[in-house]
């Protein structure tokens, strides 16, 4: 086992020095991860466009104090604000996980490990054009497609068997741990200070997750990540700056995170450090919806035309799923906004089976006023397959299984529709990247004219180019 000894000779908790190992010591070679990185960037840039069509979540962006300049400071795509980095990491963050259309990781904790990206290109950015000022060398966007890849292993790594949830706590902690420990590195920390800025990263501890859930559920869910991203990096700027950490800020007996919020049990790493997340990373390809329903929008979309002209005869929905679904987006009663809505499992189901398609806008109240989308909820009967909640956790398979049948009045029923891995789903690679790069054309010309989203979308797609392009050049590309 690793250790790093401070200056009063106590042993530093092996899970930070494990972290800290991975980002100064790893190299990345895995060409799929970094591949696979490129599209995770594309994708999740694109659902930061998308977002800024919707006030609730552009009345979040742009300096704390109004009027703030920021010399060298890092820009905010498809805007033009200029900030510090903290801030522009929160603006970064907010835009992308505002519409829950970004990519996702599911396990004994879920998330969304792009939720990263938010600090690591605002960092990115702040050293790039520092360094141009300083005349030093700019950073490549290899440097942040492999810091991209170390955040995903991080946060995701932790997730397999350290559940947040059943705690209470909300995912984000992970983000502000994988934040801080790759941002101490782009900014050049040694291994004791990436060690300081997790220790620190724990400390805080999480949010509760009681703004996802009946009866709090509400528009915190989509810029918690931005919160937790942006925090990451000020502990990193800190910790940069010689600011101390706390060796035992998980094991501590009485006042460590594992016995204060984790009811005594060992926060655990079940494998090493590499690039297994990146590779298996869940994209939402074709709907804007929480990921445990991604399949059963799936089945639903594909029996619209069975049940479309018979809405009025149906008497009674049946959705087949996992354990982790029905824990989190079961929900029956009134739903009271798009973040409730679009983490309801059976309106996201209705939406399939009326429409025959999900769309963002389909959360907000206009469409929520359809009353046959309460009539089909109330029609619905959620059950567990136990088979799928254990297929949902095998390392192997990563499924994340629905099925959907309709039965009508006259005794007549569709045929049983399953799937069990999404369009996004690794095994699905060769389906879903077309359909990933159709999304971000899409997405891109809701922000930019179409000639300047042209020129976006050829830089993404030419994996050479961008790879050697220096950040402050990339982002130039991203501002209006």
């Amino acid at each position: 086992m690793h250790q790093l000894v401070n200056k009063i000779n106590r042993q530093t908790d092996s899970l930070l020095v494990s972290i800290a190992d991975y980002v100064i010591d790893t190299k990345i070679s895995s060409e799929e991860a970094l591949e696979t990185a490129r599209y995770v960037l594309m994708d999740t840039l694109g659902c930061g466009f998308l977002a800024l069509r919707y006030p609730e979540c552009t009345k979040h962006l742009g300096p704390i104090v109004p009027g703030t300049i920021v010399p060298n400071g890092s820009r905010v795509p498809g805007t033009q604000f200029v900030l510090d980095p903290v801030q522009a990491a929160f603006n970064i963050g907010c835009m992308i996980r505002w519409l829950d259309y970004n990519d996702t990781w599911l396990a004994a904790e879920w998330g969304h490990p792009s939720d990263n990206l938010g600090g690591i290109l605002a960092t990115a950015d702040y050293i790039s054009r520092n360094a141009i000022a300083t005349g030093k060398e700019p950073i490549s966007m290899k440097e942040v497609l492999t810091a991209m890849v170390k955040a995903h292993e991080i946060q995701g790594v932790l997730a397999l068997q350290n559940s947040l949830n059943r705690n209470g706590l909300d995912h984000v902690l992970f983000v502000k741990v994988a934040t801080a420990a790759v941002v101490t590195g782009m900014l050049g920390g040694t291994k004791e200070e990436v060690t300081n800025a997790v220790s620190n990263a724990w400390i805080d501890n999480s949010s509760l997750r009681t703004y996802r859930h009946f009866p709090n559920t509400g528009s915190r869910k989509s810029w918690a990540a931005g919160d937790a991203t942006s925090r990451g990096v000020r502990l990193a700027l800190m910790a940069v700056n010689g600011e101390m950490g706390y060796p035992t800020a998980l094991t501590a007996p009485n006042w460590g995170f594992q016995d204060v919020l984790f009811n005594g049990k060992e926060i655990v790493l079940s494998q090493p450090f590499g690039s297994y997340v990146m590779e298996n990373v869940l994209f939402k390809v074709s709907y804007p919806a929480e990921f445990h329903a991604q399949t059963a929008a799936e089945c639903a979309v594909q029996l619209h035309r069975k049940v479309q002209h018979r809405l009025d005869e149906i008497k009674k929905i049946v959705i087949t799923t996992h354990e982790s679904a029905i824990r989190i987006i079961d929900k029956t009663g009134p739903l009271q906004n798009p973040a409730d809505r679009d983490h309801c499992l059976q309106y996201i189901t209705a939406l399939g089976l009326i429409f025959g398609t999900v769309e963002a806008d389909y959360y907000e109240d206009e469409t929520a006023k359809d009353p046959r989308i309460d009539d089909l909820r109330d029609k619905m009967e959620v059950l567990e397959d136990p088979q799928y909640s254990i297929d949902y956790l095998d390392l192997n398979k990563r499924s994340i299984a629905n099925a959907v049948q309709v039965f009508f009045t006259d005794g007549t029923s569709t045929p049983k529709v399953e799937c069990e891995y999404p369009l996004g789903h690794r095994f699905r690679r060769d389906d879903g990247i077309p359909l990933l790069v159709k999304k971000f054309k899409e997405n891109l010309v809701t922000r930019f004219p179409r000639k300047k989203a042209s020129e976006i979308e050829k830089l993404l797609n030419n994996k050479e180019r961008l790879r050697n392009l220096a950040v402050q050049e990339f982002m130039e590309h991203l501002i209006m």
